[in-house]
């Protein structure tokens, strides 16, 4: 069966299903090709080899959006946008900074300024109150994305969120990805 390498190519998303994980790549495709970016989804099951920078195997849970990875997979894929195909090997290149993530319960919405304050484990002092603008991501608890008309007080968040945070009482901050856990 033919194989397919991909040098370099950027984790854009990662879902998981019972048995296998669904990581989404895009690469630089073929110059030959006049396309400059190709995406491609792979399928990561139990057969498939995950590597880490060092070369140890890992398990698939451990890879993240915004990883650089070379990857072998099938050249049998799917007609599906983007296809799909079998991964054989995946091979971590490069990780991403840490990310700044709060986990905690949304406490008080502000829909009109499109904001909201989380407290982590009933600590006053973790409380925030993050700022969401219109290109943040925001995915419900099934893993599609929802409106944030649709976000509550009471519901268990993970939120991405910028570098930076106000000095004031809550601190603020910009989200950039709520996912409702």
């Amino acid at each position: 069966m033919p194989v397919i390498n991909i040098r370099n190519g950027l984790i854009k998303d990662i879902s998981r299903d019972r048995d296998n994980t669904l990581v989404t790549v895009t690469y630089s495709g073929c110059q030959c090709d006049r396309r400059n970016d190709e995406t491609v989804r792979l399928v990561v099951g139990p057969r498939t080899t995950v590597l880490n920078r060092n070369g140890a195997v890992i398990s698939a849970g451990e890879l993240r959006v915004g990883m650089t990875v070379n990857a072998s997979f099938s050249s049998t894929m799917t007609r599906s946008i983007p296809p799909q195909a079998v991964a054989f090997l995946i091979r971590i290149v490069d990780e991403p900074r840490r990310e700044n993530v709060v986990v905690g319960t949304i406490v008080d919405m502000d829909r009109r300024n499109r904001s909201f304050t989380t407290i982590s484990d009933r600590d006053v002092s973790s409380i925030i109150r993050f700022n969401v603008p219109e290109d943040a991501r925001i995915i419900g608890r099934n893993g599609s994305q929802i409106e944030f008309s649709r976000l509550m007080p009471g519901m268990n968040v993970r939120v991405r969120h910028a570098d930076f945070m106000t000095a004031s009482i809550p601190p603020q901050t910009t989200a950039i990805e709520i996912r409702v856990l």
